[in-house]
């Protein structure tokens, strides 16, 4: 659908519109409960901000905003592989892009409804040549938005293929925060993760709240913890709880980056909600697989 469509069929006057940035169709989102704004390339939240709360989604202020590239910042959707392809070969000789083609894609918006005060919203992704290109011709993918007070995440694969469907998925989520340097994260005390700074290296549970030094980049598999990003400076508690969903990173840069300002990693940390390496799913024909995460705020006094 071209912008004249999609806000004659979707758009509710003074909570839903659609415009276009810098090549890309992004949808308007302001309730009595939350504003948020989504872009169709990549099904990609940019923005949720409950009312009365301070920015809980992290974008870039460098991102490229261009039809084709990643968007650095807000919630990439992974799929069908979790960072670098280990396929050396998937596509011309060489391996697909980081964290798969869903991101890269133009998804469609299928379904728009205000119930309450919560915007409800369902983007799909069916198989296209890029796709195609890469050995994946038999999926569906539905990305189910509740944007209001709190936010629901939800993606569903289907495998329509006749033999089973192994990928991994993510969202990777980047949390706006105050000061990384005063963030705490708790609810991965007791896993061991693997170090993707520490050439992965596996390593134990640190059996105490995870603060941020230095470089992180961390895997912790076989965990469906809820996790809580302390935003101490913020006054906030952010919590992460997730459903089928075995895999948790946690990732901040520790530097400016290409898309990614000399300050702005200071503001930001990633709590992805992930099925990745031990944890990659495995779909029988005809099923489907459905990973949420429920994302709440709470103020806290100083």
């Amino acid at each position: 659908m071209d912008l004249t469509q999609l806000n004659d069929h979707f758009a509710i006057p003074g909570i839903l519109s659609f415009d276009e940035h810098n090549g890309l169709t992004r949808a308007n989102v302001t309730t009595p409960a939350a504003k948020a704004t989504i872009y169709l390339q990549g099904a990609h939240l940019a923005a949720w901000q409950p009312t009365g709360q301070q920015p809980v989604i992290f974008m870039s202020r460098k991102s490229d905003f261009e039809p084709g590239k990643p968007i650095r910042g807000g919630v990439p959707i992974a799929f069908p592989w979790f960072a670098i392809d280990r396929n050396p070969n998937r596509y011309k000789g060489q391996p697909g892009p980081s964290h798969g083609f869903a991101r890269l894609q133009d998804w469609t918006l299928a379904f728009a409804a205000l119930s309450g005060d919560d915007l409800h919203l369902t983007f799909t992704l069916t198989p296209t040549q890029m796709s195609r290109d890469m050995g994946f011709d038999h999926f569906r993918l539905a990305f189910q938005l509740t944007i209001g007070h709190s936010l629901t995440m939800q993606l569903a694969v289907a495998n329509d293929a006749a033999a089973p469907l192994v990928f991994e998925e993510a969202f990777h989520t980047y949390f706006e925060v105050v000061d990384v340097h005063e963030v705490t994260v708790t609810g991965l005390e007791p896993t061991p993760f693997i170090d993707k700074t520490d050439n992965m290296r596996e390593k134990p549970s640190a059996n105490a709240p995870l603060t941020f030094t230095g470089f992180t980049d961390r895997v912790y598999c076989n965990t469906a913890a809820t996790c809580v990003i302390h935003d101490v400076a913020g006054r906030r508690n952010i919590t992460v709880a997730k459903t089928d969903s075995n895999t948790t990173v946690v990732f901040n840069p520790w530097k400016e980056l290409p898309d990614m300002g000399p300050d702005e990693w200071h503001e930001m940390v990633c709590v992805e909600t992930v099925n990745a390496a031990a944890n990659a799913v495995t779909l029988a024909p005809g099923k489907t697989h459905i990973m949420q995460a429920h994302i709440t705020v709470e103020k806290t006094k100083a």
